[in-house]
């Protein structure tokens, strides 16, 4: 009486523990016996031999709110044998929203012209859902979209009754099922947010037993303060801190190693304490972002022609070069940095960086940002920078550190259908690289340890007790692979490259792919806190 039966595979059981040989059988959705199990007639059967066996990866830290709304099939997290996404990180996602066309610009792989059907938490939740995604996906309310949806794009901290609202938000998105709070501190609609007013917002996270995830403020020269506000902030609100890839402090000050490995210090010292602070990392060796990510809030006010009309006075262009941004602090003043990735208005602007495009135009560098924001007003959001602002030898100490998880910091991504023209750094390679590199190229870690930071590692922190594991009675979320040959094809100007060796894979007992192929099904969940901590308490 089973539904599928997985066959003579090597087992690596996501805890850490040893491997070892048994068959997987599952029925309803869930793993029913782990062992050797007598064939059945007629129960589908995967060929697991000389395959790892393994639980579905989960992605800490994913942005495909948007992209599973506009292609459920997540096709560059299913060929890595990624089963869970977890959206609405870095204070940007797709709920709650007020105003849909201001809302598009804090929303990755936000398509023009794609309806946003949505309003709370529980809309786009039912949206997801009746999507049928082929991931599980869980959510964060962004502080990005609650800022938005309160004050609009102000550059000041919020008033009293602005944090009311938004915190009124917030208790409604996580009673309708998120699973806590994100900042991106660093962004321009949250750079004005002042310690306090986060602080309030992680106590209403607390309250509903959330955690909170941030984007730390990173300013330039301010590594430890940076990694020190997040950890006195979940300190005062009592809440779980997830600090977002904490490798972010390396571009910060002139020793990167220094700063990464004081974060890990910072981390581990508050753990001592009895703080609970967990962190991830994306496994990119460059930033990417918008390049519109140069303007300040105001300037991003209005429709298209309000914005050009900014853009072109040269009155406007000064103030603005006055404005700290994210992107200025990617480049420290070294343009040659930061690469233009794709420029449909511009092709043979493509792949070259700013310091090469400024000097080609003989202009300044912001100068030369703020005519290439011109050029594409009409996508204003759609021109992506890489900043080349890490080195591996700088923040290969996160990656080592036994607490450290990994996630994509990218969206879901397919190379056929309506999103076969978009491209997100990372959303093909982040689960293969990060096997492939500390597996096999350096032996880092075993095939158990580095299953154990894609898999029960995350799961734990999110307070998943049946996924990230093989065990009876768990989610039959598995991914079966050939562990000598997965790993990344992606590159920086190809990355839309699918990863290779990735076998089988199972979401709640239902085939994916198999043999390497799609098999068009999607059985994914949308997972909602609430139901799942009563799901938690009946096991």
């Amino acid at each position: 009486m089973v539904d599928l039966l997985i066959r003579g595979g090597t087992v690596v059981d996501g805890t850490g523990g040893p491997a070892f040989q048994a068959d997987v059988a599952v029925r309803d959705g869930r793993i029913f016996e782990v062992g050797w199990v007598e064939a059945l007639e007629g129960v589908p059967t995967l060929d697991a031999r000389g395959l790892v066996v393994a639980p579905g990866f989960i992605d800490i830290h994913s942005h495909s709110d948007f992209t599973l709304v506009v292609d459920p099939r997540a096709v560059s997290s299913i060929t890595q044998g990624v089963t869970l996404e977890v959206v609405g990180n870095c204070g940007h996602g797709c709920a709650p929203i007020v105003d849909p066309e201001l809302a598009r610009m804090n929303i990755y792989g936000c398509q023009r012209g794609h309806e946003i059907r949505w309003r709370t938490v529980a809309e786009y939740l039912d949206c997801l859902e009746a999507g049928r995604p082929a991931v599980n996906v869980l959510t964060l309310v962004p502080n990005g979209n609650l800022r938005l949806a309160v004050a609009g794009l102000v550059d000041r901290p919020s008033t009293p009754d602005e944090l009311k609202r938004m915190e009124k938000l917030l208790a409604q998105g996580l009673e309708e099922g998120a699973f806590g709070f994100s900042t991106g501190l660093e962004y321009g609609p949250e750079r004005a947010c002042t310690e306090a007013e986060v602080v309030a917002l992680c106590r209403v996270a607390a309250d509903a037993g959330g955690l909170y995830a941030t984007h730390t403020r990173n300013r330039e020269g301010e590594a430890q303060e940076s990694i020190a506000e997040a950890i006195r902030t979940g300190a005062a609100a009592d809440v779980p801190l997830q600090i977002s890839h904490i490798s972010v402090v390396a571009r910060l000050v002139e020793d990167g190693r220094w700063a990464v490995a004081h974060a890990l210090k910072q981390v581990d010292r508050a753990r001592e304490k009895g703080l609970d602070v967990g962190f991830d990392m994306h496994t990119r060796l460059f930033g990417t972002t918008h390049l519109s990510a140069a303007l300040p809030p105001w300037a991003l006010e209005g429709g298209p022609g309000e914005v050009a009309a900014r853009l072109r006075d040269p009155a406007v262009r000064r103030e603005m070069k006055a404005c700290h941004s994210m992107l200025t602090a990617l480049a420290r003043d070294g343009w040659d940095r930061i690469v233009l990735f794709d420029c449909p208005a511009q092709p043979e602007l493509s792949q070259k960086s700013i310091a090469e495009i400024a000097a080609r135009m003989g202009v300044q560098p912001l100068e030369a940002v703020y005519d290439l924001l011109l050029a594409g007003i009409d996508d204003l959001h759609g021109l992506m920078v890489i900043a080349f602002s890490y080195r591996e030898e700088d923040i290969r100490v996160a990656f080592e550190h036994p607490g450290c998880m990994v996630g994509s910091d990218a969206t879901a991504l397919a190379t056929d259908g309506p999103l076969k023209n978009s491209t997100f750094h990372g959303a093909y390679t982040w689960a293969g690289w990060f096997y492939r590199h500390f597996v096999r190229d350096t032996a880092t870690f075993s095939p158990e340890e580095a299953i154990r930071r894609l898999t029960s590692l995350p799961a734990g922190r999110l307070g998943l007790k049946d996924r990230g594991v093989i065990r009876k009675g768990a989610w039959g979320d598995l991914a079966i692979f050939d562990s000598d040959r997965f790993g990344d094809r992606g590159t920086i100007f190809e990355p839309n490259r699918p990863a290779e060796g990735m076998v089988h894979v199972v979401v709640n007992g239902a085939v994916s792919l198999k043999d390497g192929a799609l098999t068009g099904k999607r059985s994914g969940q949308v997972l909602r806190r609430a139901q799942e901590v009563q799901n938690a308490s009946k096991g």
